[in-house]
């Protein structure tokens, strides 16, 4: 029987992975891809720390996180991963990721946006993949057992207690189910709904999310989708915070400077693109930066500007543009990351622990996966050890099965890629960085529309092997649910807070500093606001 299944091999599933295994308990990681093919390696800019306290403190870095996430935050949530955020990166530092240091042999920081002080640890512009390279080697190390390919179909629920999953081998074509003392999600965020207008890899499809909320599981703040301010125009590669944060320019057509780079990133995407609806261009300026800096720094981001736009950024400007990049709800969990469902657990920006609210600062997503993914690797295997079951019966493996027979049957009417396309499209200018209730309910409109034309849309690729049609296809399902959530969730917030704009609402409300609750009961779709807690 394995006591901690961890669905996710992202930087939070592995650090999950790790410290379960550490507290003696038999680990498995179900990952889709391949960890080193996960969404983490997008972390590029650092990740927070009060490491010297000559200029910074603890209850500096808790108060901006507060500020920046508009009151919708637990300040004790927020404090935790706070006061362990030095011990963090030691212990990231003692396995082996190759931050940048000075010449004293101090671990290098940089100032990041929304924040009072410089305290952003960074490995030059690859961050998170270093990170995510360092935990795999150490999972390796460990012998910690990794079934890739495997695409999460169901949580099995039984009595309000998850005893396991049910997942597709990609390989085979076949269905399996795994049984478990405990359960943790890992399995990233939702901001890649939004195709064509997203940082986010193409994998990215809010499986996780998706699934719990069918099963039960609340969620919370889905409304609050952060957009990056600087990704590559026509491409929407992520250009780090990194750049900024070591100096650039964001500058208008006329080659002026129109806001503080480092005011936090819902106000800069939004100036951004305020102009560029007004069909004006803005730039990244790095030129005064110097060709020596930008290679020790930022040789990613110079790397991705030939790459994908042909141009060298020692010597010319970047054409930019906002992109959906993170997203702030998730999951529900306590601070314990702990779910509604006994023995289902859950990290990573698939979660929503009250940290980040309604605006997450730049540097804290790394933190907190980490932090948050030692804490539900702890929790759920010290539950396991209470947890006495043996091998159980399930009629989901049944139901799966019978399922993915029928989409093998339908007729392929309508192509579903086109209408993954037309749904980004829709989120991004329906609900993106500025929202309104007209533009809201005639998005839900088309969802809801699209949703009922799914019996018209199947696969072409009938084989059993390695059926990426059929992944897609219900990677494209997933897609359409969290994006009526998400829908729903902002329709019913009637202010503007964080990254949640509403044109029709534009000030921020005293009544809705509360969370977003939404939920699936009975098959209706249940939502409410609650006090922080």
């Amino acid at each position: 029987m394995i006591d901690v299944l961890i669905i996710g091999s992202g930087i939070a599933g592995l650090t999950a992975a790790i410290n379960a295994s550490n507290n003696n308990s038999k680990v498995l990681v179900l990952s889709k891809t391949y960890p080193t093919h996960s969404q983490s390696v997008q972390a590029q800019g650092g990740i927070n720390a009060v490491l010297y306290e000559d200029d910074d403190s603890i209850d500096t870095h808790v108060e901006d996180t507060y500020k920046a996430s508009c009151k919708l935050s637990n300040k004790d949530n927020i404090k935790i991963m706070c006061q362990n955020a030095k011990e963090t990166i030691y212990w990231l530092d003692s396995i082996g990721v190759p931050f940048n240091r000075t010449n004293e042999n101090k671990i290098s920081q940089r100032k990041f946006g929304g924040t009072k002080k410089i305290r952003t640890c960074y490995s030059s512009d690859y961050t998170g993949l270093k990170i995510l390279h360092t935990l795999y080697d150490r999972c390796i190390e460990q012998n910690i057992e990794f079934r890739n390919e495997h695409l999460l179909l169901n949580l099995i629920i039984e009595n309000d207690i998850c005893i396991g999953v049910t997942a597709l081998d990609i390989k085979e074509g076949t269905v399996k189910e795994f049984f478990s003392k405990t359960t943790i999600l890992a399995t990233g965020g939702y901001a890649g709904i939004y195709t064509n207008h997203t940082t986010n890899s193409y994998s990215n499809t809010a499986d996780g999310i998706a699934i719990a909320f069918d099963a039960g599981v609340e969620l919370s703040n889905m409304e609050f989708v952060q957009f990056h301010p600087t990704t590559l125009e026509n491409s929407n590669v992520l250009i780090s915070e990194s750049a900024r944060g070591e100096g650039g320019y964001l500058l208008d057509q006329n080659m002026n400077r129109f806001i503080d780079e480092l005011k936090s990133r819902d106000e800069v995407s939004r100036a951004i693109y305020e102009k560029i609806q007004r069909n004006e261009k803005v730039y990244l300026d790095l030129r005064h930066l110097g060709i020596e800096k930008i290679k020790k720094l930022m040789p990613q981001e110079r790397t991705l500007a030939i790459n994908y736009a042909n141009i060298k950024i020692e010597n010319e400007l970047l054409p930019i543009t906002p992109a959906s990049h993170y997203s702030m709800g998730g999951i529900k969990t306590d601070i314990n990351t702990k779910t509604n469902i006994k023995n289902l657990f859950a990290c990573g920006e698939c979660a929503e622990a009250s940290i980040h609210g309604a605006n997450r600062l730049g540097g804290n997503s790394l933190l907190e996966i980490v932090t948050f993914g030692k804490v539900a690797g702890l929790n759920a295997s010290n539950e396991a050890k209470d947890v006495i079951q043996n091998q159980s019966i399930s009629n989901q493996l049944n139901e799966n099965k019978k399922e993915l027979d029928e989409i093998y049957k339908i007729e392929n009417k309508i192509n579903f890629y086109a209408e993954k396309e037309r749904i980004g499209d829709l989120l991004f200018n329906n609900l993106g960085l500025f929202r309104n209730e007209i533009k809201i309910l005639d998005l839900i409109d088309k969802i809801k529309e699209i949703q009922s034309e799914i019996k018209s849309m199947g696969i072409s690729d009938k084989s059993k092997y390695y059926n990426k049609n059929l992944v897609e296809f219900i990677e494209f399902k997933n897609i359409i649910n969290v994006a009526l959530l998400v829908c729903i969730s902002a329709l019913n917030r009637k202010e503007s807070r964080g990254s949640h704009f509403r044109l029709d609402f534009p000030f921020e409300l005293e009544d809705y500093e509360k969370n977003s609750i939404i939920k699936k009961s009975n098959d209706e779709i249940s939502f409410k606001f609650e006090e922080i807690r």
